[in-house]
């Protein structure tokens, strides 16, 4: 050790090495002393049987953990899960075309493939109908794929592939609808189908909509863009209704202009039927902006009154990327409120008495 260092003294060599195996052989008998033990113990004895009467001893505690639910959107059933058999059942191939119809069991297609709502939420109800898509190709897209599930979409009969637009609005959310094929100068022309016409003949005319009913499939029903010779006239319009409501489809009207004579046979034949005459865009109503429209369908909706029953409304639009833009942001918008909810257009539905004796046939229908 240097001069003015102090210290322990370190051990020889020899004497740490014989430390070393000495720890190590009394580790190594501890060990085996205890295996012995262990070994020589008896089996623990069988518990006592407990009388019947007997209070239960009270349960240990467990060790406790919460479950990781699946991602939301696994939760989420924008759609009824209809049975195979009765959606198997709920078409079939009349003169070579392939048509809705209504299950044997009673499912009628307005309700099995209208989307899905909460009806627990806000009573004044707000909903949009986009209409007239198939036209634009990249609007009709940009429209399944930016807007909002809740949003419902009208798809022209003429759509080019609508099986495929169908269902893939579908699996985005989409309540889906055909347009009825009338001659409407504000909208786009139908392609390859004839319109339906005053002075066509009854026949003819039925044949026309079977042809645009059978370009797809998975809609609720029809839309009408406007007053036409069908909503003028019970005797165009009354073997048209009736082919629709024996087929389960449900009809929606744009009407400025009050109740027509297609409301009052869809009363009679017992269809879901739901009115419009809130034009949102600017090309239909001739005034204001698609987000001021927006603004003022909602401030209607959840305005109190003194009416019994909540005020809701719906609106509609043509495909176009000012309105799908404007729609997108007022979603956003609408979602940090809770006096009105977004519902598809089947949460503006009206069934009255001969309506509702037709879903009581499969109660399943009646259930949200």
């Amino acid at each position: 050790m240097a001069p003015g260092v102090t210290g322990r003294r370190r051990l020889p060599r020899f004497l740490r090495n014989g430390y070393a195996r000495a720890y190590a052989l009394i580790l190594g008998v501890a060990i085996a002393c205890a295996a012995m033990v262990h070994a020589g113990l008896p089996d623990a004895p069988a518990p006592a049987p407990v009388a019947d009467n007997a209070p239960l001893p009270p349960p240990r505690p467990r060790a406790t953990g919460s479950l990781k639910l699946p991602p939301a959107s696994q939760l989420r059933v924008d759609f009824r899960k209809i049975p195979p058999a009765d959606r198997a059942d709920m078409s079939e191939v009349v003169d070579g075309q392939r048509l809705p119809k209504i299950s044997a069991s009673g499912w009628m297609p307005w309700i099995a493939y209208a989307r899905r709502f909460d009806p627990a939420g806000p009573a004044a109800r707000v909903g949009l109908l986009m209409i007239n898509l198939g036209a634009d190709e990249a609007l009709t897209s940009r429209a399944i794929d930016e807007l909002p599930g809740e949003i419902s979409l009208a798809f022209l009969a003429g759509t080019p592939d609508l099986p495929h637009w169908l269902q893939r609005a579908r699996d985005r959310g989409h309540e889906c609808y055909l347009m009825l094929p009338v001659e409407d100068p504000s909208g786009p022309a139908e392609r390859g189908i004839r319109p339906i016409e005053g002075n066509a003949d009854p026949a003819e005319n039925l044949q026309r909509l079977r042809t645009a009913m059978s370009r797809g499939a998975g809609y609720v029903g029809f839309v009408v863009p406007g007053p036409s010779v069908v909503s003028r006239s019970d005797l165009i319009a009354r073997p048209l209704m009736k082919e629709l409501a024996d087929r389960g489809l449900a009809l929606v009207e744009i009407s400025p202009n009050g109740v027509s004579a297609m409301y009052h046979l869809t009363v009679e034949l017992g269809m879901g039927y739901a009115r419009s005459s809130t034009v949102l865009d600017y090309k239909l109503a001739g005034q204001g902006n698609v987000d001021s429209n927006l603004e003022r369908l909602v401030d209607w909706v959840s305005e109190r009154t003194n009416e019994k029953a909540a005020r809701h409304d719906f609106g509609v639009l043509q495909p176009d990327n000012a309105a799908i833009d404007a729609i997108v942001a007022w979603r956003q918008r609408l979602a940090h409120q809770s006096a009105v909810s977004l519902v598809p257009i089947i949460g503006h539905f009206e069934c009255r008495e001969a309506c509702m004796a037709r879903l009581r046939r499969q109660p399943a229908q009646l259930k949200p």
